[in-house]
């Protein structure tokens, strides 16, 4: 079996020519009770018109036009700063008077102000010059994303990938306001409703807090340290396992506390309203020129950095737990950063131990993990074993991110029937899967998944630094696995059955979209005048909202296709 690809365009080649031998398989995988749901005459036009469409000579650049059309509720899986595009990363630089390191294609913060503009260190150049150099400007795309990447010996997609973050991070959150108006602007052009967009707000004042707590950190930083046992090799553990019991995590919890970590919770929150409310006004929502992109709704998930010593780790996921039980726009938590860096792999099983303990003192909060974000090659074998099972069964994730290693896991089969059974959804990434790991058909798990009855729905990860948006992910799903639109539909509803908004769901049972809840049986879906009991439910359930919304914009699309 190939290894991970590490040029992506002879992976995307690859992809695209084993898509047609995946068609017949794939379609074969679709469960019966969705294609029992084609009942409508709404769902038979569009069944038809989308298959046209696809058989279409263009049938990418047709599908394409569908697509951005079509209702595709929500996006759960998106980093704010990775989602943002590099020319609005120029444009604010040049705003903000910083300096472009021209030899490491990098944003650095100026060392003085003048009349004539800010002062840069020798060899670097203002931001606002690289609009006069258009080979430095080019360079600079380029550099702060995927766009012309081929990897060389030594450079992979994976490296290029999680290398652009650090080349503009010298732009802080101050401008998230305008981040979120881009991403919401994009996601209405698309027909998208709901965004859960991953932010990490401020958290450095916690640094005295977590350096008081004198966790030994003994055996951790060695990740090539040979495992003590068979059962740590089975965990991924590396060192001793100080701060995995309740007790100890409690003592811990309760020393940061004391040494004020809710301080922290107010300025994350004002920080995240403020964003929200520079988003409202730039799109002048709520008064009667309002963009359309104010048609989407936004709340954030609490990014926690994970590749970092496990004081930090364990203070920062405190706080989240904190911000997400206090702010009503915080609805979850993730960890981030490279799944395969040394903490990330060494401290896992930590780390899940620790969420562990904050679920059963924040039950309420909700989880969802990047786990499995990893492929043969990347990591020894053993690396691949036990990532998404501890953060279902440990770190109580409701969500997987990527899972792109389930079928290298143990038992894969037992894991993937648990995940079906406990509703834990999985966010697809496609063209991240396949620029970072090069994980392309056949090699990608999204088949499996599907054949086993988990949950699944697309997403983008870090579309602006991809380059792409979810209209492409749909287009993917549907020329590489040879998806149909009922698929795609029922994907669109699983993403807003799966989101963290509050309140009960608009169907009777968990990810069967065939029976509405008995407050609304009966109705019209998405229908503008529902009874009385049904607009209660809508009432007082964000989600069952969103989900009647989604509806709405279905019938409304189904209605006017030829």
């Amino acid at each position: 079996m190939p290894r991970i690809c590490r040029v992506a365009e002879s992976c995307r080649s690859r992809s695209l020519s084993a898509a047609w031998l995946l068609l017949l398989t794939t379609m074969a995988l679709t469960p019966v009770a969705l294609l029992a749901q084609a009942a409508t005459l709404g769902e038979q036009r569009a069944v038809h018109a989308f298959d046209a469409t696809k058989s279409a000579k263009t049938s990418a650049l047709a599908l394409e036009a569908f697509l951005t059309r079509m209702p595709k509720g929500g996006d759960l899986h998106m980093h704010l700063s990775g989602a943002v595009y590099a020319e609005t990363f120029l444009k604010e630089a040049a705003a903000d008077n910083l300096c472009v390191d021209a030899k490491a294609l990098t944003l650095v913060k100026n060392i003085g102000m003048t009349n004539a503009g800010p002062i840069c260190a020798p060899d670097d150049v203002p931001a606002a010059s690289v609009y006069q150099n258009q080979k430095l400007y080019d360079a600079l795309v380029d550099a702060f994303s995927m766009r012309s990447f081929v990897a060389t010996p030594g450079v992979s997609g994976h490296d290029q990938f999680f290398a652009t973050f650090d080349r503009f991070g010298a732009l802080d959150n101050s401008h998230a306001g305008l981040w979120l108006d881009e991403v919401a602007t994009r996601a209405a052009a698309q027909n998208e409703q709901y965004l859960e967009v991953m932010l990490t707000p401020s958290f450095f004042d916690l640094e005295p807090l977590w350096n008081s707590l004198g966790w030994p950190l003994r055996g951790v930083l060695d990740a090539s340290r040979e495992k003590d046992s068979a059962e740590s090799s089975a965990q991924g553990f590396t060192g001793d396992a100080t701060g995995t019991s309740h007790a100890e995590l409690d003592a811990l919890r309760t020393k940061l506390l004391a040494g004020g970590v809710r301080n922290e919770v107010a300025i994350d929150a004002k920080q995240l309203d403020d964003s929200l409310a520079e988003r409202n006004r730039i799109e002048h929502c709520g008064q009667a020129n309002a963009a359309a992109a104010c048609s989407v709704k936004i709340r954030f998930l609490y990014q926690v950095l994970r590749a970092k010593p496990p004081q930090q780790v364990f203070a920062q996921t405190l706080l989240a737990f904190e911000v997400a039980s206090a702010d009503p726009n915080v609805v979850g938590l993730n960890f981030v950063q490279p799944e395969d860096a040394i903490l990330s792999m060494s401290e896992y099983n930590r780390q899940m131990h620790m969420l562990d303990y904050l679920h059963s003192v924040y039950p309420k909060v909700h989880i969802t993990l990047h786990a499995g974000e990893l492929a043969p090659g990347l990591v020894p074998p053993d690396g691949l074993k036990f990532h998404i099972r501890e953060a279902v069964e440990l770190g109580h994730a409701e969500r997987i991110g990527h899972g792109v290693d389930v079928m290298y896991e143990t038992n894969p089969r037992e894991l993937l029937k648990e995940m079906a059974g406990k509703h834990v959804m999985v966010e697809i990434n496609l063209t991240s899967n396949d620029v970072i790991l090069g994980v392309v058909p056949p090699h990608h798990p999204l088949p499996e998944y599907r054949a086993a009855h988990v949950p699944v729905a697309l997403s983008t990860d870090d579309e602006g630094v991809s380059r792409i948006d979810l209209t492409h992910e749909y287009v993917r799903a549907a020329m590489e696995y040879g998806l149909g639109y009922l698929d795609l539909k029922a994907m669109a509803r699983t993403s807003l059955e799966h989101s963290f908004l509050p309140g009960e769901s608009l169907w009777q049972r968990p990810d069967d979209f065939s029976r509405l809840n008995a407050a609304c049986a009966g109705q019209a879906l998405g229908s503008a005048v529902p009874t009385a009991k049904c607009k209660a439910l809508l009432g007082s359930s964000e989600k069952a909202s969103q989900q009647w919304e989604l509806e709405r914009r279905f019938a409304a699309f189904e209605a006017n296709l030829p």
